[in-house]
């Protein structure tokens, strides 16, 4: 399993196998109808193509001289089932977490503070300027 999560992870690591997967999403597709959005060669995005059909997330046919992409629905289930053991873990909610420290921080500033001011007092009592009082 672990090879086909590696293959499949790398397939998905490449923003524009992505963008194709994104694509095939609403339908099967022709070769060159994947390409056109695309500003590369036909032999580019043939290249990717092929690296998503070996992961298994696309499969390809030949219906008469047109090549068609079609999506693997059940390509990311053992993709999917590795992950769901990442789900008991709550998602972070940056705005959330940015204020608990805040608050956090606004509070050890507080215990570290001083709650008077010092008091500048001479080092030797003699010293002291003060004058007795009667």
């Amino acid at each position: 399993m672990t090879t086909s999560l590696d293959t499949v992870f790398a397939a998905l690591a490449d923003p524009t196998r992505r963008a194709i997967l994104s694509m095939l999403l609403e339908d099967d597709m022709a070769v060159t109808d994947v390409a056109e959005p695309f500003e590369m060669s036909l032999a580019a995005i043939s290249k990717h193509l092929m690296i998503l059909a070996s992961a298994g997330l696309i499969s390809q046919e030949k219906r008469g001289r047109v090549k068609w992409c079609k999506l693997e629905p059940d390509a990311l289930r053992d993709t999917s089932v590795w992950m769901q053991g990442f789900g008991q873990f709550e998602p972070v909610n940056l705005d959330a977490f940015e204020r608990f420290l805040a608050v956090e921080l606004a509070e050890d500033q507080q215990d570290t503070m001083p709650a008077e001011p010092p008091v500048d007092r001479p080092e030797n009592p003699s010293d002291d300027q003060t004058p007795p009082l009667d």
